[in-house]
């Protein structure tokens, strides 16, 4: 069982920023690849960042040259630097981590954060 704990959201201004953090713990070889997800009221849950193990990023358009994710693989770890924060932004964040649990026999699980709010207002 894979275990995400998210931290970091919060309540700042339009043009603020504000640091994710999410943390994977329990049975994990290794974490091959994160993502930041956003569902905001009455929308559906989009991608906004992801990371491989190989440390190759994607973006959602929107958040392209305002928000970074990183990650740390020892401390299976994942970050989301978002700057330049917009009221459209606001919405419930959630961390995503594809996981392999066992090498031999391959064993992988998708697991998920339980969530954090992330208010812009302007």
């Amino acid at each position: 069982q894979v275990q995400l704990v998210e931290s970091g959201g919060g309540l700042v201004q339009a043009g603020g920023s504000l640091r994710l953090s999410c943390a994977a713990s329990g049975s994990i070889f290794r974490v091959n690849a994160w993502g930041w997800y956003r569902q905001a009221p009455g929308k559906q849950r989009e991608l906004v960042a992801s990371i491989t193990s190989g440390g190759t990023t994607n973006y959602a358009d929107s958040v392209k040259g305002r928000f970074t994710i990183s990650r740390d693989n020892a401390e299976n770890t994942v970050y989301l630097q978002m700057n330049s924060l917009k009221p459209e932004d606001t919405a419930v964040y959630y961390c995503n981590a594809q996981v392999i649990v066992t090498l031999i026999p391959l064993r992988r699980d998708s697991s998920w954060g339980q969530g954090t709010q992330v208010t812009v207002s302007s």
